[in-house]
């Protein structure tokens, strides 16, 4: 691949390197790369001008920081989401903008069943049961202690059916789950989908795979969690704000509902006093925004990227989002 543009910069390398990738095909597409770790809002304007290319994951380039960018011809979002990127702005300035889709499924889907799995044979419990001596003191080759469950012929209840809910739909069959999967919130009724209030008292485990949107913001909350069974099981890897969070703590606390799997919040990062960061919630696991974090994933995204600038510059399609 031989470089077409003359400068790029990446504004936020540390949200997908942690040096342990290779940005060797990214190199190539431009003769001059300019990486920064991460950069403020106060900063933007000045690193990204006189650049051809930029890259970012989680910096915000609006109408303002878009116009000012003299020779920007092509903004590359290293992530699926485009929601930190003005695309009407880069329309009217004649800027394409790119995503990468896909890239972590495999990720996602593992940390997914990751915790589903933990939660059904009750991992955590009978390592800390270990650990505090109850093995050694019992007597008996095992323990009983924590109900274990298997989760063959369990119902896995799916929100969001694109390629993420699709994969992890296939894995649950694999393990000999039923799945039910919710009708788009707000739309029109489909063959096959159950609308969210006759789907959540049936299901054991509810895993959310839909946008963050007007429909959607605070599409789980208190009531929603009522309705559940209190044995159920929530994962969210979608967005924070989907889940009312102040809510779930609540029935957490309460045993209206088994146990939750949360890798993202409203806020990230969270402030100290964040309602799921408190200390006595049962039955919460906390990730940090790491379900799509593999390092074959951010291998995939950073030569997606590459590959993207190298269609564009090739007059190739290059799946513009603007």
């Amino acid at each position: 691949m031989s470089a077409t543009f003359d400068r790029g910069v990446v504004l936020d390398l540390a949200t997908i390197d942690a040096g342990d990738i290779s940005l060797a095909n990214l190199a190539a597409t431009c003769r001059t790369w300019t990486h920064h770790r991460a950069t403020p809002a106060d900063a933007v304007a000045e690193r990204i001008a006189g650049a051809q290319v930029v890259v970012t994951n989680k910096v915000i380039l609006d109408r303002a920081r878009l116009a000012a960018a003299r020779g920007l011809r092509l903004v590359c979002i290293a992530a699926t989401g485009t929601n930190n990127v003005d695309l009407a702005a880069a329309r009217e300035l004649g800027i394409a903008v790119t995503n990468v889709a896909g890239y972590a499924t495999p990720a996602v889907v593992q940390h997914v069943f990751a915790g589903i799995l933990a939660h059904a044979t009750r991992m955590a419990a009978y390592r800390a049961s270990v650990a505090a001596g109850d093995w050694s003191r019992s007597g008996r080759f095992c323990l009983l202690d924590h109900p274990i469950h298997e989760i063959a012929g369990r119902r896995l209840g799916i929100v969001g059916y694109g390629e993420l809910g699709r994969a992890v739909a296939r894995i649950a069959e694999a393990f000999g789950m039923e799945v039910l999967i919710a009708q788009r919130p707000g739309g029109p009724p489909e063959a096959g989908r159950l609308p969210l209030a006759e789907l959540l008292p049936r299901v054991h485990v509810l895993s959310l795979h839909c946008p963050l949107a007007e429909n959607t913001r605070g599409l789980i909350g208190a009531t929603e969690l009522a309705a559940m069974r209190p044995d159920a099981l929530l994962i969210n890897t979608a967005r924070g704000g989907i889940v009312d969070e102040a809510a779930l703590a609540e029935a957490l606390r309460r045993g209206h509902i088994g146990g939750a799997v949360v890798d993202v919040l409203s806020v990230e990062p969270p402030p100290p006093d964040h309602p799921l960061l408190a200390p006595d919630i049962p039955n919460l696991t906390v990730t940090p925004h790491v379900a799509w974090a593999s390092r074959e994933a951010r291998q995939r995204l950073i030569d997606g990227v590459a590959a993207k600038i190298a269609a564009f510059a090739a007059g190739e399609p290059c799946s513009r989002v603007a």
